[in-house]
């Protein structure tokens, strides 16, 4: 027996695909509604934790992940200016396990790709077009509306839908990310051989300015800044900016400047800080990752969260003969603490750096974080 037999899925990204490759593997009928028209994601790079790794693993596609990302222990720290002297090279606590790399960097659109194939190979069916645009739970059943019609009803709807959520609007959740200061640019270039792992630089005009391998030939680059409204930004613009921005990081930064083009997928967003109090659920509908919560990527923490939600999530519907109090209990239990405070120190790393705090422990905080979530959810 599992806690239900048929489970609605809003949304079509990282914590939307884990989830239904659980729950249809096992025979559970999913369906998920993504709005976009296509399997997409931003065209950068994402960096993945040790615990996101172990996901992967518990998900069967660990394989293709390493194969098309790479792998990385270790941190280096640089300062700005010439030279890029480098200030500490510092062990990364493997929160996946001994058996897996501390870290990993890898392609956006790659990553999506294989969790979205893995899912519709499970037997999960993706609808493009479809945005869940609201709900009306119960105690037993809650009926689906995509684009503005009903879909019928299912045992579970899971709002894994993003910062704007339309599922936590929909069942009355008013909690809203908060921009936290600060936006980031991300572009997509060609990797030099030195780097073989994140190196980050803190000071100069950026509050930090870093790089991370996504391939044997690939690396993402990103700089931290004051949040400003870059809209109308055009590719060629956001090119100069970044290019701009960097000329006070040497080191590796001159291979990237070098290389930065229209073709590196330049872009940019604003940091943002929420997590739903208390319960994610009302009746049937419960928000998972971005749409229960959300942090800057100051600890690299934002998939990894999305991830261990799911599959929290997912083995309780498949452990238990329904979905009750317990389950629910069980459910936050697990959940809320942990990344709640996930959430709490990736903002308060990131407040540190606004404010300019020389005195804080960024390390200690760092593997208090490590600590915590080398432990399985």
């Amino acid at each position: 027996m599992t806690a239900t037999t048929r489970v609605a899925i809003a949304g079509g990204g990282v914590a939307a695909t884990a989830l239904a490759i659980q729950l249809a593997r096992e025979g559970i009928e999913v369906d998920m509604f993504d709005k976009a028209d296509c399997v997409s994601a931003l065209g950068s790079g994402i960096t993945l934790q040790g615990n996101a790794l172990r996901a992967f693993v518990h998900l069967g596609v660990w394989d293709q992940i390493k194969d098309a990302g790479y792998a990385f222990n270790g941190l280096t720290l640089r300062a700005p200016g010439p030279g890029a002297a480098i200030v500490a090279d510092m062990p990364e606590i493997a929160m996946g396990g001994p058996d897996l790399p501390a870290g990993m960097g890898m392609y956006r659109p790659d990553l999506a790709r294989i969790l979205t194939d893995a899912a519709v190979a499970a037997g999960a069916r993706l609808h493009h077009h479809a945005e869940v645009t609201g709900c009306t739970t119960g105690d037993s059943e809650v009926e689906v509306e995509v684009n503005g019609e009903s879909v019928g009803t299912y045992g579970l709807l899971v709002g894994a839908d993003g910062l704007h959520s339309k599922v936590r609007e929909s069942i009355g959740i008013e909690v809203q990310p908060e921009r936290t200061g600060m936006g980031i640019w991300r572009a997509f270039v060609p990797r030099p051989a030195e780097v073989t792992h994140t190196e980050l630089y803190y000071g100069g005009p950026m509050y930090i300015a870093g790089y991370t391998p996504t391939g044997e030939d690939t690396m993402y680059a990103f700089l931290v800044e004051d949040a400003a409204d870059h809209v109308d930004v055009t590719d060629e613009q956001a090119v100069e900016i970044m290019r701009g921005q960097s000329m006070a990081y040497d080191g590796p930064w001159n291979h990237i400047r070098e290389h930065l083009s229209t073709a590196s997928h330049v872009n940019y967003t604003w940091f943002t800080s929420h997590i739903i109090p208390g319960r994610w659920n009302r009746g049937r509908a419960v928000c998972v990752g971005d749409a229960a919560h959300s942090c800057p990527p100051t600890i690299a923490q934002g998939a990894a969260q999305a991830l261990e939600d799911t599959e929290v999530l997912g083995e309780l519907i498949l452990k238990r003969d329904t979905i009750d109090q317990d389950f629910w209990d069980e459910f936050h239990d697990r959940r809320v603490d942990r990344a709640t405070m996930v959430v709490e120190s990736s903002t308060l790393l990131g407040s540190w750096l606004l404010e300019g705090r020389r005195d804080a422990d960024v390390p200690g905080l760092v593997a208090s974080v490590a600590q915590t979530v080398s432990v399985p959810a």
